[in-house]
């Protein structure tokens, strides 16, 4: 198929066509969903919650995320066409017809929320709903395609899911919900920037403004670098406020101080124009958040 032009639909085979669906959701995102999900309802449980409200949030928080995805997928369908890292998407080869993606898009947005309302309350589906709305509508339709800053503002929406798990089993917000919002929000930019960097060909060509494309490495990696810190930064505020034990101070202090070396490692290395390697940055920043977020969920049932 010759990039930008969208194969004929496929009839394959029931599996192949599932397989198709499941991709749609951006399964991988998923994952991102049940580290930072999962971890804040044992800190606002203050231990372990019941397994079944733990289950219940994380399927309507995946069918949330999905319905999202499928959304975004759908939007986007024309400048996937463009990229390498996403022409062989389901709608792009033509596995998925474009009325299916939005019908299926729409059915999980309803789900998730009559699931959430019904099996945990209100409040976490209204702010699922919320979620859903800026990824598709402030993000993908309105920021994505015109300003380099669109993943700092879009990004916002990754940020929900630690509000949903916390009114999952509090029905209300604190303070502690929201700086962990804080931390995502700071967190997404050094971790998207990296590999915007690293298609950058493929921004150019499908004219996506992403500033980890249209900016020089070293500007990028200074920007990484303030967000880096800002990310740690606000981790810590976390341990005088939820009150954290030691097990998360320490790791905040560790996970943080490798996090921000591994930026500081990419500026540096585009300042002396040696070959930088963003997707470094961009793994570290995944695992970072992955062992954070264990040291929320471990923190509470080691109180020391």
């Amino acid at each position: 198929m010759t990039r930008g032009t969208a194969a004929p639909v496929n009839r394959g085979s029931i599996g192949r066509t599932i397989r198709a669906y499941v991709t749609l959701t951006k399964p991988r995102v998923l994952e991102l969903l049940l580290v930072t999900t999962v971890p804040v309802m044992l800190l606002a449980e203050g231990g372990m919650p019941s397994l079944w409200l733990v289950l219940a949030t994380v399927i309507g928080g995946s069918l949330s995320a999905g319905s999202a995805a499928t959304f975004n997928m759908y939007i986007d369908r024309d400048i996937d066409a463009h990229m390498q890292r996403t022409e062989n998407r389901p709608l792009v080869t033509g596995e998925v017809s474009p009325r299916g993606a939005l019908v299926f898009a729409w059915v999980l947005a309803v789900a998730s929320t009559v699931w959430l309302a019904a099996t945990t309350n209100w409040l976490a589906a209204a702010l699922s709903v919320t979620a859903i709305f800026f990824y598709v509508v402030i993000y993908t339709i309105i920021l994505k395609r015109r300003t380099e800053q669109n993943i700092v503002w879009g990004g916002i929406a990754g940020c929900f899911p630690v509000l949903i798990g916390w009114t999952a089993v509090t029905g209300s917000l604190s303070w502690t919900p929201f700086i962990l919002f804080l931390l995502v929000f700071l967190w997404t930019p050094p971790h998207y920037w990296p590999l915007s960097m690293k298609y950058k060909a493929d921004y150019d060509e499908a004219d996506v403004p992403m500033l980890g494309a249209t900016r020089n490495g070293s500007q990028v990696g200074l920007q990484v670098i303030l967000y880096a810190w800002a990310t740690v930064a606000s981790s810590l505020l976390l341990i005088p406020v939820a009150p954290m034990g030691l097990v998360y101070t320490v790791s905040a202090v560790v996970f943080g101080g490798w996090f921000i070396y591994e930026s500081h490692v990419l500026y540096t290395r585009a300042v002396r124009g040696e070959q930088m390697k963003p997707m470094r940055v961009f793994h570290a920043s995944i695992t970072y958040l992955t062992l954070l977020f264990v040291a929320i969920a471990v923190d509470p049932l080691l109180p020391i």
